[in-house]
């Protein structure tokens, strides 16, 4: 069954939208009132976060545009050393989509919200002219458990920690796109269970950050800008899979600056860095996670190469292609 026009029209259609599909899948006591507004309860202070998704395609090797929001709005909350608690999703979805279609986008989210130990708590839904497509808008409030996390705090000797294999999602939305058959699979996940290992291990972290748009090359250079420090990271270090690797080869693409959704960075006192490591390596996603580098005094970001060269890096520039949200 498609959708078509009158599944927005706020009648009958419209109902039966959100008690066939979003109520079966994301319900909870605070949802299911259906009331104007979601009234849920934190402690001190918390974080708030919104993000729009509009990936092509909808449904990819390892994920969604479901479980891409889901973990979006987890991973940027967590990111401030908050716990993630609720979340909103407003679908803006296109004529022509098939009922089935929402229905898997929101069973996904389900799941992925379950694993992260968030509930979604309100939402909207529209419909609008066109052949097909669906948006979805998250909103995301955590507690906040340890302040003082930011991007600005990192400090010349610090260590630099990233979660795992780089470069894995943009490869993997990519080619589905150019109909290229491998085995790339999109690392979209959930971050929050690395964030509690490093908090509950004592760590005082001083960054975090999701790396997503722009890569690991524009999270760099943000953090040495607002840091006002310079990043040197080492060419030998960073993970990238032999497949992305093969795939990059091919197409002339630089895993430094492609995204991710399932990977992130943590800035830690040096004398901290193997502890940090441990921590996130012993979490779910974080099994090959590396040291990667180090924050220096200075500016800019340097890469040190296999060659024992310096290569300067960049912010990215253009289009950073496929566009993931």
């Amino acid at each position: 069954m498609k959708i078509d026009m009158s599944y927005g029209s706020g009648g009958k259609q419209t109902g039966d939208l959100i008690n066939q599909v979003f109520l079966k899948h994301f319900n909870n006591k605070t949802l299911n009132r259906l009331e104007d507004a979601a009234v849920v309860s934190v402690k001190g202070k918390i974080a708030y976060t919104t993000d729009s998704f509009v990936v092509t395609p909808l449904f990819f090797r390892g994920g969604n545009i479901g479980k891409l929001a889901v973990c979006g709005t987890v991973n940027d909350l967590s990111m401030m050393g908050a716990v993630p608690k609720y979340l909103t999703a407003g679908f803006i979805i296109e004529e022509g989509t098939e009922l089935e279609t929402i229905e898997e986008i929101a069973r996904t989210m389900a799941m992925t919200a379950k694993e992260a130990g968030v509930r979604i708590v309100a939402g909207d839904t529209k419909v609008v002219d066109g052949n097909g497509g669906v948006f979805i808008n998250t909103s995301g409030i955590g507690e906040v458990r340890k302040g003082g996390i930011s991007i600005s705090h990192c400090k010349p000797g610090d260590a630099i920690i990233l979660s795992g294999n780089l470069g894995e999602h943009h490869a993997a939305i990519l080619s589905h796109r150019m109909g290229i058959e491998n085995q790339i699979a999109s690392d979209c996940a959930p971050l929050n269970s690395i964030v509690q290992n490093l908090l509950d291990s004592q760590i005082r972290v001083h960054c975090m950050r999701d790396v997503t748009r722009g890569g690991l090359a524009t999270v760099l250079n943000e953090a040495a800008e607002q840091s006002s420090c310079s990043v040197e990271i080492w060419e030998e270090a960073l993970p990238v899979s032999p497949e992305v690797k093969g795939f990059c080869g091919i197409l002339g693409l630089d895993p430094l600056y492609m995204a991710n959704e399932g990977k992130m960075i943590a800035v830690v006192p040096g004398n901290q860095a193997e502890k940090a490591l441990k921590a996130v390596q012993t979490s779910k996603y974080g099994t090959n996670a590396r040291i990667i580098g180090t924050i220096l005094e200075g500016n800019g970001v340097r890469m040190k190469t296999r060659l024992n060269g310096l290569r300067t890096i960049d912010l990215l520039y253009g289009e950073g292609l496929p566009r993931i949200c």
